[in-house]
């Protein structure tokens, strides 16, 4: 994916001489065609990610649209002021391509492991927050991102996630993706979790247990409308994310339905990384393994809920 979405950088900037990439200490290869051709719009800054953000919206204030790509973490935690004050409070055209997203980096451990990035972005004014489930539906995205206004962050997955998107569905920023229908559960998922659920759904449907499936690439703003809509449908909604479960899609779907008053409460479960530093090393599927987001804890929670009663209520 994160190729991709390189690639698609270079091909946005042969089409828009306003397109600019800046790297943060990267490989020497990394977009070395772009390097090559456009050398005066190919920036490669050293372990600098806080003056690269004000770089990029000064960049961006003159008209240019500036593409950054490093290590989620870095881009998020180390550049959360620059964000805030530089990018989102004057809503520039900056677009921050954060590698890494979620668990991707298990082999070097909790400081790597971008578990927080949609929590401390969701929280700033005028950012929008996307992360695209496989290679396909990220040059999807990417074609989009030049005309969007505003600062964007896009979340990448590692290389090689199996492809489980479909252009069925026209691919818009800020709207949500029904993938299944089904009246029994509602899983609500974002990012390369989204194979994972189809897989789950699909054992359900065998078990005589039809559950919708809604897919949020984009995070911030959350398509509320179509949520709901799927929401008062059934009495079982799941979150499934790879992040934390404070602060990103869980969190932001049980805002929006306990606001929405229904006249029953939801039997709701958020599955994703609980509330702590990761004390193990290993790869990707193993934490995800031992975290619980996979195919038989999103089909054992849905049966769960299921099966516990829903309480009543008025408004």
């Amino acid at each position: 994916m994160r190729q991709t979405c390189l690639d698609m950088v270079y091909e946005l900037a042969q089409a828009d001489k306003r397109v600019l990439f800046i790297g943060s200490d990267l490989g020497i290869g990394t977009l070395q065609k772009f390097k090559q051709e456009i050398p005066e719009r190919f920036f490669m800054e050293g372990i600098s990610e806080a003056n690269i953000i004000g770089m990029a919206a000064g960049l961006a204030m003159e008209g240019k649209i500036p593409y950054i790509n490093t290590i989620a973490t870095f881009l998020t935690r180390r550049c959360f002021e620059q964000i805030v004050i530089d990018l989102c409070l004057h809503h520039v055209n900056v677009r921050l391509l954060g590698s890494g997203g979620g668990l991707v980096y298990a082999p070097l451990g909790p400081t790597h492991l971008a578990i927080d990035d949609l929590a401390i972005l969701r929280a700033v004014p005028n950012m929008t927050i996307v992360a695209p489930c496989d290679a396909e539906e990220m040059k999807r995205l990417m074609l989009l991102t030049v005309d969007h206004q505003g600062p964007l962050y896009i979340r990448i997955a590692k290389g090689g996630d199996p492809i489980v998107s479909s252009d069925r569905i026209p691919f818009r920023i800020g709207k949500a993706m029904p993938i299944r229908e089904g009246r029994d559960a509602l899983i609500v998922t974002t990012g390369i979790t989204l194979g994972l659920v189809i897989k789950a759904a699909e054992i359900l449907s065998k078990e005589g247990i039809e559950a919708a499936i809604l897919h949020m690439p984009t995070v911030k703003p959350l398509d509320q409308e179509t949520l709901l809509n799927y929401v008062k449908q059934t009495s079982v909604v799941v979150t499934v994310e790879e992040h934390s479960v404070i602060g990103g899609l869980g969190s932001a779907v049980a805002e929006t339905i306990l606001e929405a008053n229904f006249d029953s409460v939801k039997n709701f479960k958020r599955i994703g990384i609980p509330d702590v530093f990761s004390s193990s090393y290993g790869s990707q599927d193993d934490l995800m393994k031992k975290y619980g987001i996979t195919v038989e804890n999103v089909c054992a929670s849905i049966k769960q809920l299921r099966s516990s009663p829903v309480v009543q209520g008025g408004r």
